[in-house]
């Protein structure tokens, strides 16, 4: 067993018997919540007399994966203040909902889930409306996060609603609902059963509070995964059991000053900068550095991780590309050998090539990963995050 694969074993293990510090769970998902969780009150609940269901305002259950509370929407990934800040279409992308969840714990045998899209637009040419405008759920089986359901839009319709609990188990189970990767979210709302139980789930434990902030571009936004639940930040927020605040911005994440500045507003576990498929070489020579100091100016510990861009699917066909690759690669590679030399503390390290795993089979379009390209995707990061925040 190589160090890596004995190291990620050995966390996996030490993971396992510390259960992320949150409710122990038999196997199916049972879990017994801490004493602390606070049942919703039915009366902020709009009752549903024809399903015999109770709504509620995800909001009362908490929306993780924001960096602030001050939006001008309430699912919005950047505060209202970098209206006019960022580039036009960064503050547009804001709007997309990816990377946020909600958590919650219920013993209802089904759960909905209602939310309100901002564009009809569901679907793209290359990824489907389960991610982009879809919905995602999760449940905990001891300390591991297994795929529940999914919800799925239905028409061009802005309002969507779908059961993604049918029959579960008797119990109590803690969740994470994911909202759509390319569409925004209005509003959304948990429906269970009229006489169950439903709660906010345990905060997370004080060591793993901090958010893990990753800055980049579509790949980071999400696509193209076919659920919301399989971009590479939310698996691994599960694998890791911290929060991960997604600031992936669709063709336009080039590793920006102002975009940067407003992430060293988050007290963050560590920033992730995965912008280079968004860049050229000379971009790289220009920007990485003063990134570097911007955050370093405010937040001086904080562990900074970037990322190469990706071995894209044809470059074993069409070389020439694989010659700029790899120019912007060692572009980057000397910005970060620079900064160490200079005594900059705290950086890490993400090599490219095995971003996408050893297969050509891991993209719907040579770029964009599928589900098995985010699992390769988030297989390589993950040692090197372990390392940086461990």
């Amino acid at each position: 067993m190589n160090t890596v694969k004995a190291f990620t074993f050995l966390t996996a293990t030490i993971l396992t018997f510390a259960g992320f510090g949150c409710a122990t769970a038999s196997k199916g998902g049972k879990a017994s919540p801490p004493p602390a969780l606070e049942r919703l009150d039915a009366a902020k609940a709009t009752a549903d007399a024809e399903k015999k269901l109770n709504w509620f305002d995800a909001r009362l259950l908490g929306i993780e994966g924001q960096g602030w509370t001050d939006v001008e929407s309430p699912y919005d990934r950047l505060p209202s203040r970098a209206k006019g800040v960022v580039r036009d279409p960064v503050w547009s992308l804001s709007k997309d909902s990816a990377g946020l969840c909600v958590r919650f714990v219920t013993d209802s045998p089904n759960v909905w889930v209602r939310w309100k899209l901002n564009s009809a637009n569901l679907a793209m040419d290359h990824m489907p409306a389960t991610g982009v405008s879809g919905v995602d759920l999760y449940a905990r089986d001891g300390a591991a996060w297994k795929w529940v359901g999914i919800g799925r839009t239905k028409g061009s319709d802005l309002n969507q609603e779908a059961q993604v609990v049918n029959t579960a188990p008797a119990g109590q189970h803690e969740f994470v609902l994911y909202l759509p990767l390319y569409n925004g979210v209005e509003s959304a709302a948990i429906g269970v059963n009229a006489d169950a139980f439903l709660a906010k789930a345990a905060a997370r434990p004080a060591a793993k509070s901090k958010p893990v902030v990753v800055y980049g571009t579509s790949i980071t936004q999400g696509g193209c995964a076919s659920r919301p639940g399989m971009v590479y930040t939310s698996i691994l927020s599960r694998r890791m059991g911290y929060p991960f605040i997604n600031l992936g911005f669709s063709g336009n994440g080039p590793m920006e000053a102002e975009l940067v500045t407003f992430m060293t507003e988050i007290d963050a576990a560590a920033y992730v900068l995965d912008c280079l498929p968004n860049m050229n070489t000379a971009n790289v020579k220009e920007r990485v550095e003063p990134a570097v100091k911007i955050l370093r100016e405010k937040r001086p510990d904080t562990p900074i991780i970037f990322v190469e861009d990706i071995t894209r699917s044809g470059v074993w066909f069409y070389a020439e590309r694989q010659t700029t690759l790899d120019e912007k690669n060692a572009a980057l590679r000397a910005a970060y050998d620079k900064l160490v030399a200079h005594g900059v503390k705290g950086l890490y390290y993400v090599q490219g090539e095995k971003l996408l795993g050893d297969t050509t089979e891991s993209t719907v379009d040579g770029t964009h990963p599928t589900d098995v390209g985010f699992i390769s995707y988030a297989d390589a990061v993950e040692p090197v995050l372990r390392r940086a925040l461990w």
